[in-house]
């Protein structure tokens, strides 16, 4: 990809992932995604960020048409995960900086990382800036956004905030601004991305907005290490972050499942007449076909969740325990649940998914509902109720 500039003397030099398709349990098959880093041109030339150490030449060549990298005077490392920093040996060797910018615990991470004593480290936190001429850096630790090490790099002069994960999208694109790509697409990917990536930190995000307000930050560009920058909806993006961590939901209803013989399926399209009888939308998710991430991207704001499976060896059937196990990390609060599932002889796997609700702290107000063998009419019957009685619970919140 060509070098971009997104401000005077600030420039995109990160790499375009068309092909990556997982991402630790997230699935990047809708549509890839982006490593951004950026070089500002100043007395003191800096990078900011890196790659992953496969696209370590693609930065290197991305770098070399702006500038020689011995020319560059300084390094800021945002964030230690590797698809952001495994190409930061390779480049600290050919650029030999002055001083690395991290946080505290970026600095941990760095030597659990890399395993070297000779980088040039400078710890900053909250409130510290510097100087690269023209220009100002000022940083801000943004602990558990969602790594410890994470932190923003902030530059006044231009109102530009460089934000590592946060407000990041997975989208592989020629293109790298907001307003270059569909705008609902974008805002779905970003509220993906959240639900997916930040979700379980939603109250430090809650802080994070607090103190960017408190310190008064102008800000009309947001450049993430993921995806398009934002400089035409920002204020949205801000507006949805705020709405994304204090996790506000619609009426709306997911109904995840897997199924052997078509039972528990029957018994999942009979919920999903229930509840939308009684008025509220669902989308009916089986297992086999969506993954585990596409499922808590739907939840994102849905405000209630439906899962099924009937008893598999005394259990639960793997992809169902693979998602509840997925989507408890997750953390999400505020919705109401509900177990449904059929069984030959001995029904455990709804009873063992209600307690895996309980656990992950969302309201159940139906006991699970289960189904010997074939469902019946009468069956049927009855989880169309359940989808109504779960309606008329969250339509109470």
């Amino acid at each position: 990809m060509a070098v971009q500039e997104i401000k005077k003397n600030v420039y995109w030099v990160g790499t375009v992932d068309w092909n990556i398709r997982s991402f630790h349990g997230y699935s990047l098959a809708r549509r890839g995604t982006t490593y951004n880093a950026y070089l500002v041109l100043d007395d003191k030339i800096t990078l900011f960020d890196t790659v992953p150490e496969d696209f370590k030449w693609d930065l290197y060549h991305q770098v070399r048409s702006l500038v020689k990298l011995e020319d560059i005077d300084y390094m800021v490392v945002n964030h230690v995960e590797l698809d952001h920093s495994g190409a930061f040996p390779f480049m600290y060797d050919r650029i030999k900086p002055e001083k690395v910018f991290c946080s505290t615990m970026g600095e941990k991470a760095i030597a659990g990382h890399f395993h070297r004593d000779d980088f040039p480290l400078q710890v900053v936190g909250s409130g510290d800036e510097i100087s690269l001429g023209k220009k100002r850096v000022q940083f801000m630790e943004t602990r558990m956004l969602h790594w410890p090490d994470s932190m923003f790099s902030y530059i006044p002069e231009d109102k530009l905030l460089i934000s590592n994960d946060a407000f990041g999208q997975n989208i592989a694109s020629s293109r790298r601004f907001d307003d270059e790509t569909d705008k609902s697409v974008l805002f779905a990917e970003a509220r993906h991305y959240y639900a997916n990536i930040i979700l379980p930190y939603s109250q430090l995000v809650q802080k994070v907005l607090a103190k960017v307000k408190e310190a008064g930050l102008e800000i009309d560009m947001i450049a993430p290490d993921h995806g398009f920058i934002w400089r035409s909806y920002v204020p949205e993006i801000i507006r949805a972050y705020d709405e994304y961590s204090r996790q506000v939901t619609k009426n709306k209803a997911v109904i995840v499942y897997d199924s052997m013989w078509k039972s528990t399926e029957k018994m999942a399209k009979a919920v999903g007449e229930g509840l939308f009888e009684a008025g509220t939308d669902y989308r009916l998710m089986a297992l086999k076909t969506y993954h585990h991430s596409d499922v808590i991207g739907e939840l994102a704001d849905s405000r209630i969740l439906v899962c099924g499976s009937p008893t598999h060896n005394n259990g639960i059937l793997p992809l169902v325990a693979d998602f509840l196990t997925y989507m408890k990390g997750l953390k999400p609060v505020g919705r109401i649940g509900a177990a449904f599932g059929s069984y030959g002889w001995s029904g455990e796997a709804a009873k063992d998914i209600h307690k895996v609700l309980q656990e992950a702290k969302f309201e159940t107000p139906a006991d699970p509902t289960r189904v010997k063998h074939v469902p019946t009419h009468e069956d049927l019957a009855a989880c169309k109720e359940l989808g109504k009685s779960l309606a008329a619970a969250a339509a109470e919140k």
